[in-house]
Parts: C-alpha cells; structure tokens; sequence
C-alpha cells in the first residue's frame, strides 16, 4: 500500500484543475469577436489560449492584424464573460467530495484568471472551501512566476515542504517547483499531457478522487 503524504495546504489552480470553465470562456470570446466583427474562433483554438490569464486570451483570439483592437476586446469580453461565466462552469466531477475530505486541511486558490471572475465563479460553486484565492491581476505576476503562490504559503502560514500545487499546466508545474513546493498535475484538464509530463511534476493523477488517496 502506498504511503500518504502529509499536507497542509493544497493550493489548487481554478480553471482545468477544479471547474470545467471552457465552454462559457469560448461563448464570451466568440461573443466578444463578433461584437467587434472579428472572424469567430473554433472552440479547439480558444481552449488552446487559456491559462496565461486573459490579456493573452484575448490577444490571440483577436489576431496578429487586430492588436489595436485589445484593449476594446477587454472591455467588451468582461461583460460577456461576467454574464456568462456561470451557464456551464462547473466543478469537475470528484471535486466536491475531495474538498470535503480535505474538509480540515487549508485549501487556497492560485490562478491566472482575473480576480473578478475568479471570485463570481466561486460564490456561485462554493467560495467556502478557500479561504485564500489570488488571481492574476493582484499584483503577484502570473504562473509560472512563483510570486502568488509564495504569498498564498505566507498569508496561510504554512511550510513549503507541507505544501503541494494541484493544477493542470506546464504553468502550473513550473510555478510550483519555481516557488520551491511539490506539485500534482491532473490529466482531466486542458494541458497538454506531453508538455506536462516533461515538467516533472512529483504526482501525475488521472481524477480528483486521487487525491484522497495521495495526501493527508
């Protein structure tokens, strides 16, 4: 039987890792797109630009010929994005019951996404469960810089050798072992396999249930 590790705070990133998001993200960057009459994107290719936070979104979604236009695309996709960020977004299946388990363990949240929409995201699925939760514009850098992770650890208290990142990117790897902490990377998400498992991440899990059966 494999022994547990022992943790005191799981440090989760948001969108591929605890909620199915894509679905709504792609529906407020084709929204945005056509508002500015912009040729629409295949859902494949939007998936492929999420995870470096949402200026980058946005930036390859528009295209190379239409970098002017970023900044107007920001200001149209929030309010698409802010309508529409609850239809479909979900907790991935075995999340709710892992959060429970860890019921007693100190549980934050690290993302690239923006603040705002991290914390309406949340308050619609479950915001009790992390205490902590920074995103990508408070000030911290952005994953694979290790600056919101290490302030997350600071904030909670906690000791990086007791510490592990759950996510499903290279950023997220990267982060991790930039910031001097173990990571768990999730194949159910939206990163890609190869690229993750070239990272070295020190756990690979296939579902959330997992976790139970890696950490206590």
């Amino acid at each position: 039987m494999m022994t547990k590790t022992s943790v005191d705070l799981l440090i989760f990133d948001l969108d591929g890792t605890l909620i199915e998001s894509k679905w709504d993200i792609a529906q407020a960057v084709n929204l945005t797109l056509a508002e500015l009459g912009l040729p629409e994107r295949s859902l494949e290719e939007i998936f492929g630009f999420v995870g470096d936070g949402v200026k980058k979104l946005l930036r390859l979604a528009v295209g190379e010929g239409n970098q002017e236009r970023c900044d107007e695309a920001l200001k149209v996709f929030r309010g698409h994005y802010l309508e529409h960020c609850l239809d479909r977004t979900v907790f991935y299946p075995g999340i709710e019951p892992v959060l429970q388990h860890f019921s007693r363990t100190e549980k934050a949240v690290a993302t690239n996404k923006s603040i705002e929409y991290t914390r309406v995201i949340l308050n619609g699925l479950g915001a009790h469960h992390f205490p902590v939760v920074v995103g990508g514009d408070n000030g911290f850098g952005l994953k694979p810089e290790p600056g919101m992770l290490l302030h997350i650890i600071d904030q909670v208290g906690a000791s990086k050798e007791r510490t592990v990142l759950v996510g499903d990117s290279t950023n997220d790897i990267n982060g991790g072992h930039n910031a001097g902490i173990r990571v768990c990377a999730v194949g159910y998400g939206m990163g890609n396999r190869e690229k993750m498992t070239a990272c070295r991440p020190d756990w690979f899990i296939e579902q959330p249930e997992q976790l139970m059966e890696l950490f206590i």
